[in-house]
C-alpha cells in the first residue's frame, strides 16, 4: 500500500524513500542550478541528504547545489502530527550565490539554533542591514510559491487535504497568511502584536532606536520581526501553529496594510 505519513515513508526501502521525498523538491530549483533529476553531480556525488529512521515519524532533507558546499539550497524538517497529518517544522531556501552571515553560530563556533538559544549580535546586525530576515544566513531563493505547489502535491499524494506549519518567526506567520494559511493557534497573539505596533501601541513606544528596534518597524513586517526577535514582546514568539487546506486558501490578515 502507498504510504500516507512520514512514518510510513520511513518504513520504505531507501530507494523508494528517495523517490517519494524527491516530490518535495520544486523542479524550478533543479532548473535554477542545472541539477540532474537524479540529484547527483557529474562525479556521482549525492546532492540530496535524507535523514530518517524507521523508528521516527520525522525526516530532514538537505539539497545542495554543489557537493561540499556549506549550506543547502533547500532544507526541510517534516513530521507527522499526533493525528497523522503532515507538519512542516522548518523550511529554508538559501541563495548560495549571496553573501553569508553567521547568525547560526557565535564567533567561537557554538550553534545559536537560529538565534533562539543564543545570538551572534554582530552577524545579526550585518544581516539586518543587508535586508535579511531573522534566522537567515543567506538571502532566500524567492521560490516559495513553487515550493508550496510541490509540497501540496506531495501532501495530496499521501491522501491528505491539509497540512500544518509552525512559523519560527513573526515574518514567517505573515508570509504564510499571504499564501492562504489560517491559524490553528496564535491568531489572537498575532492580532495583539499588530495592535502593539499601532501609533499609540506599547510596542511602538518601545522602538527606542536600538540596533534591532528601529522606529520604522511600526510600518515594516521585516523590521517588526527583528524587533520581536530582539525580545520587544517580553516573551518568546511561539505557540503559533497554522494550516492550509489544499484548494481552499484562507483570507486571514493580522497585519493588513503593513508593507514588507
Amino acid at each position: 500500500m502507498a504510504p500516507t505519513s512520514i512514518s510510513g515513508i520511513n518504513h520504505l526501502p531507501p530507494s523508494r524513500q528517495r523517490e517519494v521525498y524527491n516530490r518535495l523538491i520544486p523542479p524550478e530549483i533543479l532548473s535554477d542550478f542545472n541539477l540532474s533529476p537524479f540529484l547527483v553531480d557529474k562525479d556521482g556525488n549525492d546532492l540530496l541528504q535524507i535523514e530518517c529512521t524507521q523508528d521516527r515519524n520525522a525526516v530532514e532533507l538537505s539539497l545542495f547545489h554543489q557537493h561540499g558546499f556549506e549550506d543547502p539550497v533547500l532544507y526541510g524538517h517534516f513530521a507527522d502530527t499526533v493525528n497523522g497529518q503532515i507538519h512542516i517544522l522548518l523550511y529554508v531556501m538559501n541563495d548560495p550565490e549571496s553573501p553569508r552571515f553567521n547568525v547560526d553560530r557565535t564567533p567561537d563556533g557554538s550553534p545559536t539554533k537560529f538565534g533562539t538559544l543564543q545570538r551572534n549580535l554582530e552577524a545579526e546586525s550585518a544581516a539586518m542591514q543587508a535586508g535579511l530576515l531573522p534566522g537567515q544566513v543567506r538571502r532566500g531563493l524567492h521560490r516559495l510559491k513553487d515550493a508550496q505547489v510541490s509540497f501540496e502535491n506531495f501532501v495530496t499524494s499521501l491522501g491528505h487535504a491539509m497540512f500544518f506549519v509552525e512559523p519560527l518567526y513573526y515574518h514567517n506567520a505573515i508570509i504564510f497568511e499571504r499564501y492562504g494559511f489560517a491559524y490553528q493557534t496564535g491568531r489572537r497573539f498575532m492580532e495583539e502584536i499588530n495592535s502593539g505596533f499601532s501609533p499609540d501601541g506599547s510596542l511602538t513606544g518601545a522602538l527606542d532606536g536600538g540596533p534591532f528596534r528601529q522606529p520604522e518597524a511600526q510600518h515594516s513586517i521585516r523590521l517588526r520581526s527583528w524587533a520581536i526577535h530582539d525580545g520587544i514582546l517580553g516573551q518568546p514568539f511561539d505557540h503559533v501553529t497554522m494550516y492550509r487546506t489544499i484548494g481552499k486558501p484562507a483570507r486571514v490578515q493580522t497585519a493588513p496594510g503593513i508593507d514588507w
